[in-house]
This record gives C-alpha cells, structure tokens and sequence, in this order.
C-alpha cells in the first residue's frame, strides 16, 4: 500500500470514527444541537472523498477530503466560541428560551408532542477531559486536514 492510501485511510478513518462515537452518544442519550448535526455532514463528504482517492490517483480528492476537514472543523470552532460565549450563534438554536417556557410542544409546532427535546448549541457540555464534543470535532478536523494534505502530496510525486 502507498503512503498516499495508508494516509487516505487514515483521514476517512478518522472521519468515521467520529460519526460513529456522535452516533453512539446519541444512542445513549446524548442528544445533538443543529450546529452538531451540522457538523456531520462535511465527515460524510470526507468519507466520500476518502473513498474516491483510493480508487482514483492523484491529488484532488485529498484536497476535496482536506476542504471537507477544513468545513467541520470551521462549524465546529464556530459551536465552541457559541459555547463558550465568546460570540453568539444562530437565533434558532441559541440562547435562554424564557419566552418559551410554559408551552408545550403542541403549541410551538404540529406533531411537536412526538419531537424530540430541544438541545441549545449554547449550552457547554463538557464530554471528555473538560472538552466538548464540538471542542474535540476541531482538534481532529485540525489533525485531518494535515493528514489530507500529506495525502495529496504523495500522490504528486
């Protein structure tokens, strides 16, 4: 295998650990903000790109793998300063909800009843170590896209 593909696998591997470790926290009850799902996506079109630089040589798809990086670890910066209030984020999933309080789910939306519990994404939920999720999702992603730039590297030589 070339070093080019061990450090392709190494990026889509992180990518899917990470969608994985999300996935299993919320099966144990660990429920997702909007800018967390967010986040997602971008570890899905690295998995994509990762898959399509194995099969195909030369430097594009690492590149695409390395922008994808660079796009979730941006929300994921983003979501820490929220966070953390070192700037405010989105109206839809920010602040106290005080002027929500007292309505049910009926009243805010059809079907809300069934929905599932509202997760704000400036509530700061330390996971591991004293850090977020989104805290830990920027480190890796700052990991990834030099692992992703390596990869396209090696496959110009």
């Amino acid at each position: 295998m070339t070093r080019r593909n061990r450090l392709v696998l190494t990026a889509t591997a992180t990518s899917t650990a990470l969608l994985v470790g999300a996935y299993i926290s919320q099966i144990f009850g660990w429920e997702p903000c909007a800018m967390c799902l967010w986040q997602r996506w971008p570890h899905f079109a690295a998995i994509v790109a990762g898959l399509c630089a194995l099969a195909i040589p030369g430097p594009i798809f690492p590149l695409l793998g390395a922008a994808a990086s660079a796009t979730t670890g941006g929300i994921a910066i983003y979501h820490s300063g929220v966070e953390r209030k070192w700037w405010e984020g989105p109206a839809s999933c920010t602040g106290s909800g005080d002027s929500l309080a007292g309505m049910s789910g009926d009243a805010l939306l059809p079907g809300g009843a069934d929905l599932a519990p509202l997760v704000m994404c400036d509530a700061l939920q330390p996971f591991f170590l004293g850090l977020t999720m989104a805290n830990w999702n920027a480190l890796f992603s700052v990991f990834q896209i030099c692992v992703w730039l390596s990869a396209a590297r090696a496959g110009r030589k």
